[in-house]
């Protein structure tokens, strides 16, 4: 089965060929100082060609993501670049800009975004070399609703006091 999905201003796509994938809230704190962008009131979007204004965005209580087989994953439109002598790069529209973070295991979460519109669209973890972290929000066909059930929590540690566990899902304090 094809999954696709693509960032706010459409420069980005990306398909994902599985019939599964586990269905994960992340309440760690690098997840609570990014937001996917499907997930903001219209009135705070991005129009199409504005460049994105990092103080425009906002932080949440978790991410939705949909962990894939790395495999499977795969950029249709646009394609990654990276600088290596920046933790951050920022590239033509169209081209995933990266951002490294030490997480909480010590180890790199690489954060793919678009330089033009902001989304949110991917991480690969050091932590799961085999898996794709994507971001639930920019699927397409409804996906972003991660077929109705949630998995696992993950960080349930750092998840805030006014949100309650998801029926079903298995509890992690950090990484399973």
């Amino acid at each position: 089965m094809t999954i696709t999905g693509s960032c706010m201003c459409g420069g980005i796509t990306y398909a994902i060929e599985a019939d599964s994938y586990l269905a994960a809230l992340c309440h760690c704190t690098d997840c609570q100082k990014v937001i996917d962008p499907a997930l903001l009131p219209i009135s705070q979007r991005r129009r199409k060609n504005q460049k994105i204004n990092q103080n425009q965005w906002t932080g949440g209580a978790f991410t939705s993501n949909a962990v894939v087989p790395r495999t499977s994953f795969k950029v249709t439109k646009g394609k990654p670049i990276e600088k290596p002598e920046s933790p951050i790069h920022l590239m033509q529209t169209g081209t995933p800009t990266t951002y490294d973070v030490t997480g909480a295991s010590g180890k790199i979460n690489k954060h793919f975004f678009c330089s033009t519109c902001g989304s949110g669209l991917y991480t690969e973890l050091e932590v799961m070399p085999d898996n794709t972290v994507v971001k639930a929000g920019g699927l397409d066909g409804g996906e972003a609703n991660l077929r109705g059930k949630i998995d696992v929590e993950f960080y349930v540690k750092d998840r805030p006091s006014y949100l309650a566990a998801v029926e079903g899902a298995k509890q992690e304090p950090m990484f399973g």
